[in-house]
C-alpha cells in the first residue's frame, strides 16, 4: 500500500504558529523533502527532531519528485516544507502533488500558515473575489505583459514581491493601474518587523524611492471599477423576442428569456412585442 505525502505549512515568521498536527505530521513522516534543507534542519532542532531530509526545489523537482514517488510508492510517508508557508502555492510542490495524483498516491493538505491570506485579510482590500498572481517576471517586458492582462481585473489581486525588485514592480503597476489604485503593501508578516502600508499606487512609489524597500513584501491591490453596462432598451429587448420568435420560439417562452437575460419588465416586455407581431 503506498504512503502519504503530507503538505505540511511551516511558520512565515513567527514559530509559534506551527500547528500541533504540523508538528505531529513532521514528527511522524518517514522523511522530510524540504525546499532547502538548512532552513529545515533549523526548525527540525526547534522540535527537537531528526527526521531524514532529501532536497526538492525548483531546479530538482523532475528527478526529486520521480525519487520520492518512489519511495511513497513502496509504503513511506513524506512531509513536504517550504522554507515558510504552505506547500504547492507559487512553490514547485504543485509538480509533486499533481505526481502523486496520477499514479494514486494519497495527498493531505495540513492548514497554517500562508502569507497570501494573511495580507489578505489584513489588508482592508475586499476579500470575498480576489486572484493570486504570484511573483512576476524579472523580465520586464514580460511583467508588463502580465500587468496589461490584468488592466480590466474587478477582483482584488494579491502579488508576492521580492525587495530588490519592489520599485519596478510598483513603477510598472503604476503605469497599467494608474497611480490612484488603492494598495496595501504587507511587509514581513508575523516578524518583528510587521508592516502593513494602506496607500496608493503613487504614495507607495514615492516613499520607496525615498527609502530602500526591506523585507519580502505581499501587494494586495484593488481590483479595478467594473464597467457599467448599457441598459438595454425596451425596443431592444422587442427586437430579441421578435428574433426567438423567428426561430420557431413561443412567444410566451421568448418574452420569458429575454426578461430573465435583460431585467427587462416581463409584462411590458410581452405587451410590446405582442403589438410588434400584429403590426
Amino acid at each position: 500500500m503506498a504512503g502519504t505525502l503530507y503538505l505540511v505549512p511551516t511558520p512565515i515568521g513567527n514559530l509559534g504558529d506551527l500547528t500541533d498536527r504540523c508538528r505531529e505530521a513532521l514528527a511522524s513522516a518517514d522523511f522530510i523533502a524540504a525546499e532547502d534543507t538548512r532552513v529545515t534542519r533549523k526548525l527540525l532542532a526547534h522540535l527537537n527532531l531528526r527526521q531524514p531530509m532529501v532536497s526538492y526545489y525548483e531546479h530538482n523537482k523532475i528527478e526529486s519528485g520521480v525519487r520520492i514517488l518512489a519511495r511513497l510508492q513502496s509504503g513511506e510517508t513524506c512531509a513536504l516544507v517550504t522554507d515558510a508557508g504552505t506547500p504547492a502555492i507559487s512553490d514547485p510542490g504543485e509538480d509533486l502533488v499533481r505526481l502523486c495524483a496520477g499514479a494514486g498516491v494519497p495527498v493531505v493538505s495540513l492548514p497554517g500558515p500562508c502569507a497570501l491570506i494573511t495580507a489578505l485579510t489584513v489588508s482592508g482590500q475586499p476579500t470575498g473575489r480576489f486572484t493570486f498572481e504570484g511573483f512576476l517576471s524579472v523580465n520586464r517586458k514580460n511583467r508588463r505583459a502580465h500587468l496589461e492582462s490584468l488592466r480590466g481585473e474587478t477582483r482584488t489581486m494579491v502579488f508576492y514581491e521580492a525587495p530588490h525588485k519592489l520599485l519596478d514592480t510598483l513603477q510598472d503597476m503604476q503605469a497599467v493601474f494608474g497611480g490612484e489604485r488603492a494598495l496595501s503593501l504587507c511587509r514581513e508578516l508575523t516578524k518583528l518587523h510587521e508592516e502593513v502600508m494602506r496607500t496608493t499606487l503613487d504614495d507607495a512609489l514615492r516613499y520607496y524611492q525615498a527609502q530602500a524597500p526591506r523585507g519580502e513584501y505581499v501587494l494586495v491591490i484593488h481590483g479595478a471599477e467594473p464597467l457599467e453596462e448599457p441598459p438595454i432598451s425596451l425596443d431592444d429587448g422587442v427586437a430579441q423576442v421578435l428574433a426567438q420568435l423567428a426561430q420557431g420560439q413561443r412567444l410566451k417562452d421568448a418574452v420569458r428569456a429575454v426578461a430573465q437575460a435583460t431585467g427587462l419588465s416581463r409584462n411590458e416586455l410581452y405587451d410590446a412585442a405582442l403589438s410588434a407581431r400584429e403590426a
